[in-house]
């Protein structure tokens, strides 16, 4: 099929990306073949009029957990039982890989053209990944990492990652990934926001520093990249110091982080999105309690500080937002730009650049997708007004491709409870 998109005000998706008017786009099946100035001949193609909407990469969101939909509960819920429920049977675990995938069909119809999974239920994100690719269901692009690793109490240990004992077992789990033809892989060396057991301790050390080393040398051997969650400063040390590729979240720095950084040709994976209601919400809303509260800001300050550092010297910044954990739904990543802009102080067209062709490059997929270019993939966004003026535009979606196929006015069916609560945020 061979299409030609008409009367779209381009962005390119480029780190100096500037709107280019009275261009058309052409693609060819699931490719674009071109972008040519208005007045060409388009006979055989079928003519979509974008009605001078602005027409940019489709979104790339380095952070996801297929698993949840960021639906707050009025009390904590154990995910290790629910996991345990959900994999007891056929029958639980069909439904739930249906939910999985109806959460990924959300990630797309809120812009969002490809995705990068970093722990998950059983093999359902790489199974989700297959029949997308397949055309057997509706859903962006996958990049996924399936179960991650961690330990014995650990972060998420037994719902979207396996406790490891020792290295025997991590490589254990690690090889079960290969089988199961993982993307890449992900390690859960830090506690969280909710693991801390004293006020204070966010992010504690979880996992050894051999197994970190262990796991990485072994991966990378097998020729995966390895991400890590990670939220405190000695976390970050130890998982650049034994090959960690990304660094999930993230830290404050000192000189010697940097210096990690930049030895490893490590990137960090910012994600303000999850840390903030529990930061910044009244407590009778967010229902944390004042541990939480303090632990939470003390990672919103570090995921900030660590953004901020990075960009001032040198080290790649990719953007996710965590989506599963409370409050951060599977069709709103679009806040996570408007945050980076708010509270790292980025440009509206560097934080689109970051979440588009920076993202695609860092994740390895930068031939494929990121940029308007011919050669790559037909994966793009159109909105009615011009996200460089302001990125709330990315909201409101006229039109999404993602692989050549065509969703018109796509319409997620939003929480409007979580949006009203998150709203003031962004101004």
């Amino acid at each position: 099929m061979k299409r030609a998109y008409t009367n779209g005000i381009l962005l390119d998706g480029t780190e100096q990306m500037q709107p280019e008017a009275h261009k058309i786009l052409l693609t060819e099946d699931d490719k674009i073949i071109a972008i040519v100035d208005e007045g060409v001949d388009l006979d055989g193609y079928e003519v979509i009029d974008l009605h001078g909407g602005y027409l940019c990469p489709g979104l790339i969101n380095l952070h996801v957990h297929l698993a949840g939909n960021g639906k707050p509960g009025a009390k904590p819920r154990d995910n290790a039982a629910l996991v345990r429920k959900i994999l007891s049977n056929g029958l639980t675990r069909a439904v739930a890989y249906r939910l999985v995938c109806s959460y990924a069909k959300l990630e797309l119809l809120g812009g969002v053209t490809t995705i990068r999974t970093v722990g998950g239920i059983a093999d359902f994100d790489t199974r989700c990944r297959d029949d997308a690719a397949a055309g057997r269901l509706l859903a962006p692009r996958i990049l996924a990492a399936n179960e991650g690793i961690s330990v014995p109490g650990g972060h998420m240990a037994g719902s979207v990652a396996v406790a490891a004992h020792n290295n025997a077992e991590a490589l254990a789990q690690l090889k079960k990934a290969s089988g199961q033809k993982v993307d890449l892989v992900k390690l859960m060396i830090t506690g969280g926001v909710l693991d801390a057991t004293e006020k204070g301790t966010p992010g504690e050390l979880k996992m050894k520093p051999e197994m970190v080393k262990a796991v990485c040398d072994e991966a990378h051997k097998l020729g995966y990249t390895v991400a890590a969650h990670t939220e405190s400063p000695e976390g970050v040390k130890v998982a650049l110091e034994n090959g960690v590729d990304s660094i999930e979240h993230g830290a404050k720095m000192d000189d010697e982080t940097i210096r990690l950084y930049k030895e490893r040709g490590a990137f960090v994976c910012t994600t303000i999105s999850p840390a903030l209601p529990y930061a910044l919400f009244d407590t009778a809303v967010s229902g944390a309690s004042e541990k939480d509260q303090y632990n939470g800001k003390i990672v919103f300050d570090g995921v900030v500080e660590s953004a901020k550092t990075a960009l001032a010297n040198g080290i790649p910044v990719a953007l996710g937002n965590d989506v599963g954990c409370p409050y951060i739904t599977q069709y709103d990543f679009w806040r996570e730009l408007c945050y980076f802009h708010k509270y790292c102080g980025v440009s509206n067209q560097f934080a689109l650049y970051t979440a588009t062709l920076r993202n695609a490059q860092l994740a390895g997929v930068g031939d494929v997708t990121g940029s308007i270019e011919p050669g790559k993939s037909a994966d793009f966004i159109v909105t009615k007004h011009n996200p460089l003026e302001d990125l709330r535009a990315l909201q409101h979606l006229e039109l999404v491709v993602c692989r050549g196929h065509v969703i018109k006015k796509p319409n997620p069916k939003r929480n409007k409870t979580v949006d009203a609560l998150l709203d003031p945020y962004l101004e």
